[in-house]
């Protein structure tokens, strides 16, 4: 006998849970034969978006003697300044972003005004998608098994 560790996993998932992802895959499987099915998803995604404060090259310039050693620079750094942003785009670019401001929790109220707002934004840039009603919403990291 061997001592071993047991494994990390995401999640523990119920027989239920993952019955309902293998359906939710094959589904998926066999739809992705249908050319027109990858064209009609949008996704949603979230990343911090750092602030930097660039220097021009003007501005990082400096005098120096013919034979002197040039100046050196260091890389830019992250600035302290951090926001989160959320986007969704489909095949054809950007449908919609929004910065969450400072201090503001995204829980389900807050991403179900951000969802009001997406919808009217394909509503105006995707006319043919909201007319035919076969656009299909993929937010990524978004717990399938959990989220309402």
């Amino acid at each position: 006998m061997r001592r071993v560790a047991a494994k990390f996993v995401p999640r523990l998932l119920t027989l239920e849970q993952k019955e309902n992802r293998l359906t939710i895959c094959q589904d998926l499987k066999n739809r992705s034969a249908d050319i027109n099915f990858i064209k009609n998803i949008i996704t949603g995604d979230e990343t911090w978006v750092y602030g930097y404060d660039p220097e021009t090259k003007l501005q990082s310039s400096q005098w120096k003697k013919k034979f002197s050693p040039r100046p050196k620079k260091a890389r830019q750094v992250r600035s302290n300044v951090k926001t989160m942003l959320i986007v969704f785009f489909d095949i054809e670019g950007i449908v919609y972003y929004e910065f969450v401001p400072n201090g503001q929790t995204v829980n389900q109220v807050f991403y179900k005004d951000i969802l009001i707002r997406l919808r009217e934004k394909i509503r105006k840039k995707r006319p043919e998608k909201w007319r035919s009603g076969t656009w299909f919403l993929h937010h990524d990291n978004a717990p399938a098994h959990s989220a309402l």
